[in-house]
């Protein structure tokens, strides 16, 4: 059972990376800390190209990225120029559109769609992966609309990537869907709860709230999960710092 490598998802530092300058010195800040590797999310626009070779100067690699649905559906053979540049094998839907999520035919037509999707990029050996919010685990006819995804899906086309903290704010256990994926998912995003009083849940640094951490990278080792990509779309410090700390706290839980 090998562990899963620990990525930083750029997205948590997306607003100090804007500008070339910026990427360039935040991927540094992200090397430093100890991360060998990222995900491309949310950070200003540059060319591949020079992404690729600031990438090359740290040392980092490229396990996943975050792209919209209109890439994915008008620019495809662009996208998979820019994923084969990069050697990144997993191209990401960071959010399922909005227009597909009124009933359960919305959410089977998406299914189906992002499969076919998924299999053009199978073809080209890259991989379709699908991030959940909480909004997945609202239910159709008793049936979450993650498990229409699941199993409506074409199961080699379309792969998820699990979010820890948004399972369990959709009322979900993400050691569960850890196991249910299994096969399924090679990027699994870390991300933590804590309470900030009066009942209202918080996003922290990775092993500072109350997930069940122990059992969540034992499930993912059980389950061959590559990488865990360390996300906090809120932070309540420098950002960098709080990628600073989950990196620490998940070395000490012993990845």
């Amino acid at each position: 059972m090998n562990k899963p490598i620990i990525a930083a998802q750029l997205y948590t530092v997306r607003e100090q990376m804007q500008t070339r300058q910026q990427i360039a010195q935040g991927l540094r800040k992200v090397k430093e800390i100890g991360y060998p590797a990222v995900q491309v999310s949310g950070i200003g626009k540059i060319d591949p190209k020079e992404l690729k070779d600031l990438l090359e100067q740290e040392g980092l690699t490229v396990c996943a990225t975050h792209v919209s649905w209109e890439r994915m559906t008008a620019d495809l053979d662009a996208l998979i120029a820019e994923h084969k540049l990069l050697n990144c094998p997993n191209v990401g839907l960071g959010s399922m559109p909005a227009h597909y999520r009124a009933d359960k035919d919305g959410w089977i037509n998406f299914a189906k769609e992002a499969s076919a999707i998924g299999r053009k990029l199978k073809d080209q050996g890259l991989q379709f992966i699908y991030h959940n919010h909480a909004f997945e685990f609202i239910k159709f006819d008793g049936v979450t609309g993650m498990e229409i995804l699941f199993e409506e899906s074409d199961p080699e086309a379309f792969h998820f990537e699990i979010d820890t903290y948004w399972v369990q704010m959709g009322g979900a256990s993400p050691i569960s869907w850890i196991k249910k994926t299994a096969g399924r998912m090679k990027v699994i995003h870390f991300k933590d709860m804590g309470n900030a009083g009066e009942n209202k849940p918080i996003m922290t640094e990775v092993g500072e709230g109350n997930l069940e951490w122990e059992k969540i990278i034992q499930a993912c080792r059980d389950t061959g999960v590559e990488y865990a990509a360390v996300e906090q779309d809120i932070c309540q410090r420098d950002p960098f710092l709080s990628l600073a700390i989950s990196y620490r706290n998940l070395k000490e839980l012993g990845l």
